[in-house]
């Protein structure tokens, strides 16, 4: 590369985490950012089926309508103004009609500006061609699901490098890998290869720590106390150099934090194997990246490492899958925990009566779950006799009709079974989602270009045929040379971030010292992990975990398998998106030795966080 290019540093601002994200990024990213770029992250399983709803009864929606109302529409003149290029997956399950209700609106507002739209995601035409051809659930192994919803292959980057060097000001797609709409513009930027697998590596990884929003300044992090002013929390910019290297830091006067400690977690935050991220452009070892903080809320980020891409695309297929009432009764008084299991036994039971009544099958699924006696903690819970619980009591039908059926008669608990059931805090009546996740053949998809009403397909994404397997690797961690003795809890040690992935959640442990990292490995082995988290387990048996380690971030990464049964769309748990699945780690014990835990008690350890 040109001593130029090797000078360009290109910014890149991460607005949002979700299509509900905040309104208020945006604003705050034009006024402080100084960016070449701003993305914008709409999509995950649980999007995909509301866009997919979204179209099916109205053929011209199906795409995130605070792209038009909230995050960019409002703010056209600035970003024209900035010169500021964006890119989002905004498109849901219709990238066309996003972009042609945005070029109206640009045009509305009297500005030239291109805007460009990536398709060949969607996989629903060819839903009779996917049953016949068997594929099965990659987690499940169930067979291709009826009553499609959405059907989707997550492209990769290239596609929307190839929209920007067309022109394009702002680039819309539908499905696509998360991070690529950071690394599409670095591509661009910096003219990176296909085969440059170390720098689509690097530029994954920004996306990466881009593409959740405020999780990488302090969102969501373990010492939330150490992180000012949640409610101005800045957004986050990645500086984002040729070489891969890239420097994590948000606008100046905002709140957040972006120390090593928020990086690291954002960096392992649902990543299963960091020495093995697969993504479609490329796959990311992560476990040797180094954080170095070089002033306040800005860290470098090094060390990314890349290996060829697989032959396959990721694809996910949302489903009808009956319906779903879900409804929040509050218990009040003494003993509020056993009236609760009472009573919705005696209402499932209720409703089962008038089910058959009415000749109608039986509830596919019947659940009861406790708020507020830390029956997510199980065996490790510390609540219990709490006089105020809260019932989320949760039933699965094929018909709508069924699934109202309880949705009337759990009201009857009010005045005729527990004495203190209050007022219904909230019911619902909504059909119910299935998620089906399976890899498609890259040869077998054509990604298509669509800039100023001109559509050309795109050359194939390539793979490298047989890569599914992960590399060998060896343990590079090292076991403590001596033995602990005291126990201290894990949070002393440790910061620690969960977050689902279909089936499973992933946790990961950061030593807040090097020498804190072999005693935490000694204590969180993959059988301890599987028995802290036995509640989650299949028929009461510990959950299958696998154990991987970072040692460049002084950390390990752990994946607790069939924990989530049916993802995030269909998990009952009051937790189906994993979120507080580490913060259930923190009190795990950890033996040290005598002389290292005087020195943690000396040093004003964090507590209770």
């Amino acid at each position: 590369m040109d001593t130029q290019a090797d000078d360009k540093v290109i910014r890149i601002g991460g607005a949002t985490a979700s299509f509900s994200d905040t309104a208020l990024s945006v604003p705050q990213l034009l006024a402080g950012g100084n960016l070449d770029y701003l993305i914008f992250d709409y999509l995950a399983e649980g999007s995909m089926a509301i866009f997919g709803r979204m179209q099916a009864a109205d053929p011209s929606a199906g795409y995130g309508t605070d792209f038009l109302n909230v995050h960019v529409g409002p703010y056209l003149h600035e970003i024209a103004s900035q010169k500021l290029k964006i890119v989002a997956n905004a498109g849901g399950v219709n990238p066309s009609g996003l972009a042609a209700a945005l070029e109206e609106m640009i045009a509305n507002e009297g500005l030239s500006l291109t805007v460009a739209y990536v398709e060949g995601d969607d996989l629903r035409e060819r839903t009779s061609e996917l049953r016949d051809a068997d594929y099965r659930d990659m987690f499940t192994n169930s067979p291709f699901p009826e009553n499609i919803v959405s059907s989707n292959a997550y492209l990769g980057a290239f596609p929307i490098a190839a929209a920007l060097a067309e022109g394009a000001d702002i680039v819309i797609t539908g499905r696509v890998v998360d991070s690529a709409v950071a690394l599409g513009p670095l591509i661009h930027e910096f003219g990176w290869k296909h085969d440059e697998f170390d720098l689509l590596a690097a530029g994954t990884l920004a996306g990466h720590l881009l593409e959740c929003g405020a999780q990488v300044t302090g969102g969501t992090f373990t010492d939330w106390r150490d992180v000012p002013d949640w409610s101005n929390i800045g957004y986050p910019i990645g500086e984002c150099h040729c070489d891969g290297t890239i420097v994590i830091t948000k606008p100046e006067d905002t709140g957040g934090l972006v120390s090593v400690g928020t990086v690291a977690e954002q960096i392992l935050y649902e990543v299963s194997d960091p020495a093995d991220y697969i993504v479609a452009d490329v796959r990311c070892d992560f476990s040797h990246v180094q954080l170095e903080q070089i002033a306040p809320d800005r860290v470098r980020v090094t060390g990314a490492k890349g290996l060829p891409p697989t032959d396959t695309y990721k694809a996910c297929v949302t489903f009808e899958d009956g319906w779903r009432t879900v409804a929040y009764q509050p218990i009040i008084g003494e003993d509020a925990a056993e009236k609760a299991v009472r009573q919705a036994d005696a209402l499932f039971s209720r409703a089962r009566t008038l089910l058959r009544s009415r000749n109608l099958p039986d509830y596919t699924l019947t659940d009861n779950i406790l708020i507020g006696e830390e029956s997510s903690f199980g065996a490790h819970a510390t609540t219990s006799g709490t006089r105020e619980i809260i019932s989320k009591l949760v039933v699965d039908h094929p018909t709508q009709e069924g699934a109202g059926i309880f949705a009337r008669e759990q009201w009857a608990g009010i005045s005729g079974m527990s004495v203190g059931t209050s007022i219904n805090l909230g019911t619902t009546i909504l059909p119910k989602t299935g998620v089906f996740l399976f890899l498609i053949e890259k040869q077998s998809i054509t990604p298509s270009l669509t800039v100023n009403g001109t559509k050309r397909d795109l050359p194939k994404a390539n793979g490298t045929l047989g890569a599914k397997n992960a590399p060998e690797r060896g343990t590079e961690i090292a076991l403590p040379v001596e033995p602990g003795t005291t126990a201290v809890d894990l949070v002393q040690l440790a910061w620690a971030r969960s977050g689902d992935k279909g089936h499973l959640f992933n946790v990961a442990v950061i030593a807040r010292h090097p020498d804190f990292l072999p005693y935490l490995k000694a204590a969180l082995t993959s059988e301890a992990v599987a028995e802290w988290y036995r509640h989650f387990g299949p028929d009461g048996q510990p959950p299958r975990v696998e154990a991987y380690e970072a040692p460049g971030l002084n950390a390990l990464n752990f994946v607790i398998n069939d924990a989530l049964t049916g993802g995030i769309n269909d998990s009952t748990r009051l937790d189906p998106a994993a979120k507080g699945m580490a913060q259930m780690l923190l009190r795990f014990p950890v033996k040290l030795t005598s002389a290292i835990a005087a020195r943690l008690a000396g040093n004003s350890a964090k507590q209770g966080d």
